[in-house]
């Protein structure tokens, strides 16, 4: 199944830095794409008007126009704006323009994160948190699942399979993918092997869900984002 789900991003900062620290954090985090990082004014509003975005991490300080002023400019463009600012005076008048957060420089890969979800929860009509179902793509149709019936998805080789209240079923979808689109609120990544619905975790034992009597196990890298998700110290 053909999804989009990237929100195109553009990155609008005077100082030179500041614009690749903040292109490198999207760059790096998944369901981002990365359509322009420039300190031109003029080029970031072309982009915006040209419908180039749906996310722009703006400076608010700028020689040429504030961020504040373009704000008002591309009010009706439907781009959403995270503020990036040396400056805490200005986070008022940010959030009465609507924005998403507002980032206090120096700029913390955690706290970027933390406002990209943030933007991935507004701008969830790209994805399909919206609905209580998803159609998975296997061998010869495309089939309806309740997303409240998944147990969890399981990597194999090129496939994945869908562990669901009523069987399993086979997709040729990719993992990274459903990853990106399925709710956050409702699912996690626990390994390079599997994603989970929270809502059917039966236990936790010596670090691994049991979900349906299955044991799964979490992998190194996943460990903290579970800690963090499922507030567990």
């Amino acid at each position: 199944m053909e999804n989009k789900v990237s929100i195109r991003c553009i990155v609008l900062d005077d100082e030179y830095l500041a614009v690749k620290l903040i292109s490198g954090y999207v760059e790096n985090t998944a369901g981002l794409e990365l359509t322009l990082s420039t300190s031109n004014t003029s080029e970031a509003l072309a982009a915006i008007q040209k419908g180039s975005a749906d996310l722009i991490f703006l400076d608010v300080q700028m020689p040429e126009i504030t961020g504040i002023e373009l704000m008002q400019l591309t009010r009706n463009d439907h781009i959403k704006v995270i503020l990036t600012t040396a400056y805490a005076q200005y986070a008022l008048d940010g959030y009465e323009h609507d924005i998403i957060d507002y980032l206090l420089k120096p700029i913390t890969f955690e706290r970027f994160t933390s406002a990209v979800n943030k933007a991935k929860e507004r701008l969830s009509d790209k994805t399909i948190a919206q609905h209580d179902f998803l159609f998975i793509k296997t061998e010869y149709r495309l089939q309806k699942v309740a997303l409240n019936s998944i147990l969890y998805l399981e990597a194999l080789g090129d496939y994945i399979a869908f562990h669901t209240a009523n069987g399993k079923i086979l997709s040729l979808e990719r993992m990274k993918n459903m990853n990106e689109l399925l709710p956050q609120q409702n699912f996690l990544r626990i390994h390079k092997s599997y994603i989970i619905n929270i809502h059917h975790i039966n236990y936790i034992e010596r670090g691994r869900f049991i979900i349906n009597k299955e044991y799964l196990p979490v992998g190194e890298t996943y460990k903290d984002i579970v800690r963090a998700k499922l507030g567990i110290k």
